[in-house]
């Protein structure tokens, strides 16, 4: 049967690569999907309507974030496990996964259908965005089941030893939506609700993908019975390890919310769409240091679970040296070629002017931010979720929701304060990364 001992073998540097890259390539493909589905939007239905999209991002992150809690939490869960050989709970993983996706995804979506209104305008919707916004996340929630299996089978598929069948799962789900999307947004006049159409059609086909690897009956890790019962121990471990990148994701949604109010507040709904545009360029980049982190992943927690301590922390110097390079890129992007990059988005004139100073206020930190998202990655793959949730909320609760209230009030122009509390955060943050790390060096067999 098909196993990933390789990832206790092979030299770090080749199995980084072998997954990350998959992973990368997967990644990097959805960020350009969100790039080309908002320049659809922000062309074929307006500025507003690309700031309804900017708005409705937090709650998709929020749904998000309940998917990151079962798939990021049991992948891990499923490294050690194999790691440590038990493959009766790591098969019994698979099982809870798609349990626990079904559960919380319905909650969501009934409880997300039932105020949708009410949270997009608590998020930062105005009366002329609300339209959008509110057409745009009724059928995203519809398809919330989808979505949470997608992602949660994809991390399984990783961890199992397969990046290129979950590389490939992701970019059939891509592709498709990028087809879709200009037909449902020109040819059938469907506006944003046919890029959310586009969306959820995509990810149901690319889940009747994922399920195929799971139905192998060669697959160490697949589906059969017994394993579909709600286990005790690995449903309270996989929540407890998945709690680090719950809250982050939860957090960030929150900070979103405030930074969106300040926004609307200090520069109204341009204000709004120029964060919009440069969360696009930044996410591509993001996406990719996440795609390295999913790559991590697998081989940190399965060498830890073997007890291999210096290929683990092997594999988080390499992500670590990777990951500053790619935000690197974001640094001068963001920096030199400002204007290039708003105009990718939109031909509006204000908002192209709206947007440069607060994209070069922003990505002013970007050479730090990779550091700190691999180190929280590495104690949520090695299973250690107080430092793992610590860290995840550094950046977003101690350090950027007060600094979005408290900057605007230093600054002549208070929207400048609420541009630069990002990268102050971004420091702050980067610096308690280190402390941690170098707290821990004993627990990570530093010495």
């Amino acid at each position: 049967m098909s196993q990933p001992t390789e990832l206790g073998i092979e030299p770090i540097h080749k199995l980084l690569w072998k997954y990350a890259l998959p992973a990368i390539i997967a990644m990097t493909a959805t960020s350009l999907y969100n790039i080309v589905d908002s320049i659809y939007i922000g062309h074929g239905c307006g500025a507003l309507a690309l700031g309804a999209l900017t708005v409705a991002k937090p709650f998709m992150d929020i749904c998000a974030a309940f998917g990151s809690l079962v798939g990021v939490g049991a992948s891990s869960l499923l490294a050690i496990y194999l790691g440590e050989k038990d493959y009766d709970r790591a098969n019994r993983v698979l099982g809870n996964v798609i349990v626990m996706n079904i559960i919380l995804s319905a909650v969501v979506m009934v409880v997300g259908l039932v105020w949708l209104n009410p949270i997009l305008m608590a998020f930062g919707a105005s009366e002329d965005t609300i339209g959008y916004a509110h057409q745009y996340m009724e059928i995203i929630l519809y398809g919330n089941i989808l979505t949470h299996i997608y992602f949660g089978l994809n991390a399984m598929l990783r961890s199992a030893g397969h990046p290129r069948f979950s590389m490939t799962a992701t970019i059939v789900a891509v592709v498709i939506n990028i087809i879709l999307d200009p037909i449902f947004i020109f040819g059938l006049d469907m506006g944003v609700r046919g890029a959310a159409l586009a969306t959820v059609i995509s990810q149901a086909i690319a889940v009747t993908w994922q399920v195929t690897k799971f139905f192998d009956k060669n697959e160490l890790v697949r589906f059969h019975r017994g394993i579909w019962r709600l286990n005790k121990h690995i449903t309270f471990r996989a929540l407890a390890i998945g709690m680090s990148p719950f809250l982050y994701n939860i957090a960030h949604c929150f900070v979103v919310v405030i930074i969106n109010n300040q926004l609307k507040t200090f520069g109204g709904d341009m204000a709004i769409a120029s964060y919009g545009v440069i969360n696009r360029l930044t996410f591509v980049f993001a996406m990719m240091v996440m795609g390295l982190n999913q790559g991590m992943q697998p081989i940190a927690g399965y060498n830890y679970g073997a007890k291999h301590y210096d290929r683990m922390l092997k594999s988080f110097y390499l992500t670590c040296l990777y990951a500053t390079g790619v935000m690197g890129c974001v640094f001068i992007l963001g920096e030199w070629f400002p204007r290039m990059v708003t105009q990718m988005f939109t031909h509006d004139p204000l908002l192209i002017d709206l947007t440069i100073k607060p994209m070069r206020i922003i990505c002013s930190s970007m050479l730090i931010i990779g550091f700190q998202m691999v180190t929280g990655n590495l104690f949520t793959s090695i299973g250690k979720a107080g430092k793992a949730i610590f860290l995840s909320l550094t950046r977003q609760v101690l350090y950027l929701i007060p600094l979005a209230l408290w900057m605007p009030l230093l600054f002549a122009e208070p929207l400048d304060g609420v541009w630069w509390s990002i990268p102050v955060s971004d420091t702050f943050s980067a610096i308690t990364a280190v402390i941690v790390l170098l707290a821990s060096r004993k627990k990570l067999h530093m010495e």
